[in-house]
């Protein structure tokens, strides 16, 4: 089954250089494109895409209120923010909102449709500089040296957590390790078994103590 997407970004050119990307590609269903917030709060409802790329800063509502509305709404859609911006408050504020995954603008065009698939696997694609962000923010608040969480971890599963936070996706990681990406796949499964987590998000969350 195709993953059907959708694109809500004010940038004309933009928009449509990512219509291009996922109309090209024949895993993915373009289900609806959207100029602002106001617009994504109509349209998306209607085509109930399975992920959304959802740009931060439109000209109305911004693209944070709107997956906020729609998530209490609809939790079955996945947001993926996709900005040219890297704020820290902005991050943490599009995660609290229901945003899955958190993604740069300038990433290539196969690495976001590698996030599209990753997130709609369950998992939390985030790009580098923005998983760098995330960490730094965590890494504030120093971790506890007897983690019990942790000490449940394989040193794979430590490693591979590690990697994850850094922003990697699951072929990355396969590459980087000579592993299979559903070996890759198995033990992120292992990992958020054990931390009693979700997504990476809240794998991060767990593995720097917050």
């Amino acid at each position: 089954m195709k993953i059907s997407v959708a694109i809500v970004e004010d940038n004309h050119d933009i928009r449509k250089a990512l219509e291009q990307i996922i109309s090209m590609n024949s895993e993915f269903d373009l289900a609806c494109s959207c100029e602002s917030g106001e617009d994504a709060l109509i349209k998306l409802p209607i085509y109930l895409p399975h992920v959304v790329l959802m740009d931060i800063h439109l000209g109305g509502i911004d693209g944070i209120e709107v997956v906020r509305e729609l998530k209490s709404t609809h939790p079955e859609i996945l947001f993926m923010m996709c900005t040219v911006y890297e704020e820290d408050e902005k991050i943490f504020e599009a995660l609290n909102a229901g945003a899955s995954g958190y993604i740069i603008k300038k990433t290539a065009p196969s690495k976001l449709l590698d996030a599209i698939k990753e997130l709609h696997k369950g998992g939390a694609p985030m790009s580098s500089q923005i998983a760098r962000k995330v960490v730094s923010a965590f890494q504030q608040k120093p971790v506890a040296s007897s983690n019990e969480s942790l000490d449940i971890l394989s040193k794979r599963e430590l490693e591979i957590l590690q990697m994850l936070a850094q922003g990697h996706v699951y072929k990355e990681i396969s590459d980087k390790l000579t592993i299979s990406s559903e070996t890759v796949r198995k033990h992120v499964y292992n990992v958020y078994n054990k931390l009693h987590v979700s997504n990476r998000v809240e794998a991060v969350n767990k593995y720097f103590g917050r």
